[in-house]
C-alpha cells in the first residue's frame, strides 16, 4: 500500500523537525475518524456469503481522501470500542492468542495515527488489551487513555497524547476512555488503575500540550458519549467538554452509537455512530504568518457513508487468510437446537430465549435466583444444527457471571425498577415505546424509550407483573420456583452478569439501593463468560430443548397481568416495533 511507508517516513521526519515552526501561508488539514467499530474488520459475513460495513470498506474511503488531499495532510484516529462485537474480535482476543492481533495489523495497514481505549476494549481484560497496546505501539500507534490513572504512581496507564506533523503543522492527539468503566466492569478486569472524568483534566492537558509541544492544532479523541446540552451524565461528556474547554480544535467522541456532528467558530465535534457506518471528516484551514498561527477556518464536518460494496480489494486480499481462520471457527458445529429462538419474544413475557439464559445461570452454584435481559435486540436462531456463530446471536457480550447475595426486598425492588423502564401504565401501550428512530439499533418507526438490554426478568421465582399499577406495586412474588415461600427479609444468592453486578443499567444501585462500589462484599461466586457457559452446556447436553430449559421447577414462571389488558396491548406494541 502506497501510503504506509510514506507516512512512516513522514512520522520520522516529524520527530526530527519537532522544533520547527510552520511555514507562512495557508495549511489545510484533513481529520478522519472512526469509532465503535466493534470488531467489524472483514467485509464478508461468515455465514450466508453476505457483505457488511467494515474497516476494509472504510479504508477505501480513507485512501480516496489521502489521494485527493495528500497523505501528509491527513490524520486518522479511532475513538474506541474496537475489540468486541464480532467473531473476528473474539477469535483473535481469546482463541488465537499467539499471532499478532488482526486489529493491530489492520491499524498499521490503514496508518492510524492513534486510537482511544473504549470500555468494551477494557472488557477484554488485561491479557488482551495489554497485548494489543504493545503491538500497536510497535507500529507507532499509541493506545491513548489520559484519564486511566495508575494506582501505584499516579501516572497514566496508557499514553496521554501523541504528536504528529501534518500539513506542516504540529498536531497534538489527546486520548481518553470512559470514566464510568467502574460502573460496568469488575475491578479485576482493570486492576491497577482508576478512572477520572475527562472534563476534570482536559483543559489542563490541552494547556500542557500547547505550552510544552507548541501544538498548532489539538484533537481530543474520547470514548465517551455525545451527551445532551446541560445534562451531566458520567458516560457522556463529549458535548460538555466541546462547549467548555478552550484550545481544542476537534473533539472525536463515541460510545453511544449516535451519529452526530456539531461545529462552532472554534471547534468541531464528530461522532460517527458505530459499526463502520460512516467515516467522520473534518477540515481545518490554518493561516500562519511570521511562524505563528494567526487564524483558523473550519469546514462543516461530514459523516461519509461507508459503502460495503466498495471495499479496498488489496486490503481484503492482504487479510484473507485471517478471515478464513475466523470463518472456520465460526462454522464449527456445537450442538442441536430443538425449536427456533427469537430474542424479541422476551419483551412480552417468558420466552425460550431468556429461559435458556436463566437455566444456565441457575446451574451455577449456589444461585437460587437469576436476573437476565435480552442482549440481542431482534435476532432469530433457527432450529437445527447450531454453529458457534449462533452463540454470538444468543449471547453477544463477554460478560462474566457473578452470584450476588441480595435480600428478597432488594430483589423485588430491582424487578420493579427493571419493569418500570420496560413497561408503562397503559394508555395506548404497555411497552414503554415511542414513535422515533433509534440510531443504535437501526430501528425505524417505533423504538423502546430505554435500552432493552436492561430489561431484567427473574428466573427461579413465581411472580406476576401488573401492567395497570404504578412503580412499586407491579411485581407480586408468590414463591421460589421450588414452591418454597419467598421472604423479603431473607437473603438469596442471585446469578447475574458482571455488568449488572457492577452497576450497569442502574438496577442494583438505583433500583435496589445496593452500593455497587462495594459489590465485592456481596459476591459469593464468580464464573467465566456466559457465552462459554452456554458452550459448556451444549457440550454436556448436546442440545437446547425448550422442554428442558423451560422447566418451571427450575426457572419458575412469570407473566404480565391482567391478561385481558396486557395480551392484546403487548401484541400491538410488538407489531409496531417489528413491523
Amino acid at each position: 500500500m502506497v501510503f504506509r511507508n510514506s507516512l512512516k517516513l513522514l512520522l520520522a521526519a516529524a520527530i526530527v523537525a519537532a522544533c520547527g515552526r510552520p511555514a507562512d501561508g495557508e495549511h489545510v488539514l484533513t481529520l478522519l475518524s472512526t469509532n465503535d467499530i466493534h470488531g467489524h474488520f472483514f467485509d464478508s459475513t461468515y455465514v450466508g456469503g453476505g457483505v457488511q460495513k467494515s474497516l476494509i470498506a472504510v479504508n477505501a474511503l480513507v485512501d480516496s481522501v489521502r489521494t485527493a488531499d495528500g497523505a501528509d495532510n491527513v490524520v486518522l484516529v479511532d475513538a474506541g470500542d474496537i475489540l468486541q462485537g464480532d467473531n473476528a474480535a473474539y477469535y483473535f482476543n481469546y482463541v488465537d492468542t499467539l499471532s499478532e492481533h488482526v486489529y493491530s495489523r489492520m491499524a498499521d495497514y490503514m496508518d492510524y495515527d492513534a486510537v482511544a481505549w473504549g470500555n468494551h476494549d477494557v472488557e477484554t481484560g488485561h491479557p488482551v488489551y495489554d497485548r494489543v497496546s504493545r503491538e500497536l505501539a510497535s507500529h507507532g500507534i499509541p493506545l491513548l487513555a489520559g484519564n486511566a490513572i495508575r494506582n501505584d504512581n499516579g501516572k497514566t496507564y496508557f499514553p496521554l497524547y501523541k504528536m504528529v506533523r501534518r500539513a506542516g503543522l504540529r498536531v497534538a492527539i489527546l486520548g481518553y476512555t470512559n470514566m464510568n468503566i467502574k460502573g460496568w466492569l469488575s475491578e479485576d478486569i482493570w486492576s491497577g488503575m482508576h478512572f477520572v472524568a475527562v472534563a476534570s483534566r482536559l483543559q489542563e492537558d490541552v494547556d500542557y500540550v500547547r505550552r510544552k509541544e507548541k501544538a498548532d492544532v489539538v484533537l481530543a479523541v474520547m470514548h465517551t458519549g455525545t451527551g445532551k446540552e446541560g445534562v451531566d451524565i458520567p458516560e457522556a461528556e463529549a458535548l460538555k467538554v466541546f462547549r467548555s474547554v478552550r484550545g481544542v480544535d476537534f473533539v472525536f467522541c463515541s460510545h453511544d452509537h449516535r451519529p452526530f456532528t456539531s461545529a462552532t467558530d472554534t471547534c468541531v465535534l464528530i461522532n460517527t455512530g458505530s459499526h463502520c457506518r460512516y467515516l467522520g471528516e473534518g477540515r481545518l484551514k490554518v493561516t500562519v504568518s511570521g511562524g505563528k498561527v494567526v487564524s483558523k477556518e473550519f469546514e462543516a464536518p461530514r459523516l461519509i457513508p461507508v459503502d460495503p460494496a466498495k471495499p479496498d480489494t488489496a486490503m481484503r486480499e492482504a487479510f484473507h487468510e485471517d478471515y478464513l481462520k475466523v470463518k472456520e471457527f465460526t462454522l464449527k458445529e456445537v450442538g442441536q437446537l430443538m425449536s427456533d429462538l427469537r430474542t424479541a419474544d422476551a419483551y412480552v413475557g417468558m420466552s425460550d430465549y431468556i429461559n435458556l439464559i436463566h437455566t444456565i445461570q441457575l446451574g451455577c452454584a449456589p444461585a437460587k435466583i437469576s436476573l437476565a435481559a435480552p442482549l440481542t435486540y431482534n435476532g432469530t436462531v433457527k432450529a437445527g444444527t447450531l454453529i458457534y456463530n449462533d452463540l454470538f446471536t444468543i449471547y453477544p457480550y463477554e460478560n462474566q457471571l457473578f452470584v450476588v447475595s441480595m435480600t428478597g426486598k432488594e430483589i423485588r425492588d430491582a424487578l420493579e425498577y427493571s419493569y418500570d423502564h420496560w413497561i408503562q401504565t397503559p394508555g395506548d401501550h404497555v411497552l414503554k415505546i415511542a414513535p422515533r428512530n433509534d440510531a443504535r439499533t437501526g430501528q425505524t418507526g417505533w423504538s423502546f424509550v430505554n435500552r432493552s438490554y436492561n430489561f431484567d426478568s427473574a428466573g427461579g421465582l413465581v411472580y406476576t407483573v401488573d401492567v395497570t399499577k404504578p412503580l412499586g406495586e407491579r411485581v407480586a412474588i408468590e414463591s421460589l420456583a421450588s414452591g418454597e415461600p419467598f421472604s423479603e427479609s431473607e437473603s438469596y444468592p442471585v446469578a447475574m452478569t458482571s455488568y449488572r453486578a457492577n452497576g450497569g443499567g442502574g438496577i442494583l444501585f438505583e433500583g435496589a439501593g445496593i452500593d455497587t462500589d462495594a459489590i465485592d462484599s456481596r459476591i459469593v461466586a464468580r464464573y467465566p463468560e456466559i457465552r462459554e457457559l452456554l458452550y459448556d452446556y451444549l457440550l454436556e447436553h448436546g442440545s437446547i430443548d425448550p422442554a428442558v430449559t423451560g422447566n418451571p421447577a427450575v426457572i419458575g414462571s412469570w407473566r404480565f397481568v391482567p391478561e385481558k389488558v396486557a395480551a392484546p396491548a403487548l401484541a400491538r406494541d410488538l407489531s409496531l416495533l417489528f413491523h
